[in-house]
């Protein structure tokens, strides 16, 4: 099922939590609505659910207006951060519960929750309890229970907020693992970046209410339009000089270095915003270079070795190059690659 927003606007008061968003979920796609706490996520997926009531707007199912449609009739499969699993019930139980609900007969639901649970890899609990479940295989359980309704659309809402590092790498392959299985379109809120680019779609990047990119994760990462994309998206974070456009080159602002800049778009005088990915930097110790710089400290980290440079006043960070033995205090040179290097204004975060 395609899903399709136009316009799409929630106050509380007045305060905006969404303002005039717009975009297209495609059929049996995973998407991710990915911003910082308070950008508007969970509230375009609670007005999608038909939880909260929009304010101004349209939201449509296919060619199905539901914008004034009750919850229960959508379609729709919820799980949230929190599982809501009822405490009294087993884990059949509680997959099968939402068939309860619509007078399905118990033989079609207890087989239809089996099925369900051996989708998500729970069908060796059944009979548990919630309080006898670790917290991926309640993310699980919760996830079966969303599923068992045969959905049109999926929502998830934070679902690996609660459980630690490696468990949320788990399941968030599985999730895709089962909406590819499934196939059915699914809209996943997180604040997590990695999350995100690792088993979505799409990327719908918000910042306070209001679209900032959608795209395919990898392209957001190389071609993002502002600066708030290039910060939010990649780790480490990219790299922000500060300088100003001079005689066709990005001068800093304390005037210690500058690089000749090949862009027609960059006007005289202009402040901007250099950034540049850590991946974007070659580092030597001799030979022909765009900037010096000085190795201010250094981090192992597994088979990479990130180090932090003073370039003038401001400090960025890059991978040291194995073919050399680096030392805190050295001085180095630095060269650029044209992949993973932007231009933005400073005033309005614009790429240019």
């Amino acid at each position: 099922m395609q899903v399709r927003i136009e316009h799409l606007t929630k106050k509380f008061g007045d305060a905006v939590a969404v303002s005039d968003f717009s975009m297209n979920f495609d059929d049996g796609k995973l998407v991710a609505l990915l911003g910082p706490s308070g950008c508007g996520k969970s509230t375009t997926l609670n007005m999608l659910s038909g939880i909260l009531p929009v304010t101004s707007g349209k939201i449509y199912f296919d060619d199905d207006d539901v914008t004034n449609t009750p919850p229960q009739d959508r379609g729709v499969g919820i799980c949230f951060q929190n599982y809501a699993l009822y405490p009294h019930m087993s884990v059949l139980e509680n997959i099968a519960f939402p068939l309860e609900i619509k007078k399905v007969p118990k033989e079609e639901r207890l087989a239809k929750a089996r099925e369900m649970a051996k989708l998500v890899h729970v069908d060796m609990l059944l009979d548990r309890k919630p309080k006898e479940l670790s917290g991926g295989q309640q993310q699980r359980v919760a996830i079966a229970r969303a599923l068992i309704k045969t959905p049109r659309l999926l929502l998830l809402d934070e679902p690996l907020s609660n459980l630690d590092a490696r468990l949320r790498l788990e399941m968030r392959e599985e999730i895709r693992r089962i909406q590819q299985e499934t196939g059915v379109t699914t809209i996943f809120v997180t604040h997590d970046q990695e999350e995100a680019m690792s088993i979505c779609d799409k990327i719908v990047l918000m910042k306070d209410g209001y679209l900032q990119q959608e795209d395919k994760p990898q392209t957001l990462y190389d071609d993002p339009h502002n600066l708030f994309v290039a910060n939010f998206l990649g780790n480490p974070p990219i790299n922000n000089l500060y300088g100003t456009i001079q005689n066709g080159r990005f001068v800093l602002e304390d005037g210690s270095a500058s690089i000749k800049i090949d862009n027609p778009n960059a006007k005289e005088g202009e402040k901007v915003v250099m950034g540049i990915r850590a991946e974007s930097v070659t580092i030597s110790k001799s030979g022909d270079h765009d900037f010096e710089a000085v190795i201010k400290q250094r981090y192992t980290m597994g088979k990479e070795e990130l180090a932090f440079l003073n370039i003038g006043n401001q400090v960025i960070r890059v991978y040291l190059s194995s073919d050399y033995t680096y030392d805190v205090g050295e001085k180095v040179f630095l060269n650029l690659r044209q992949k993973g290097v932007f231009l933005f204004d400073q005033e309005t975060g614009e790429r240019i």
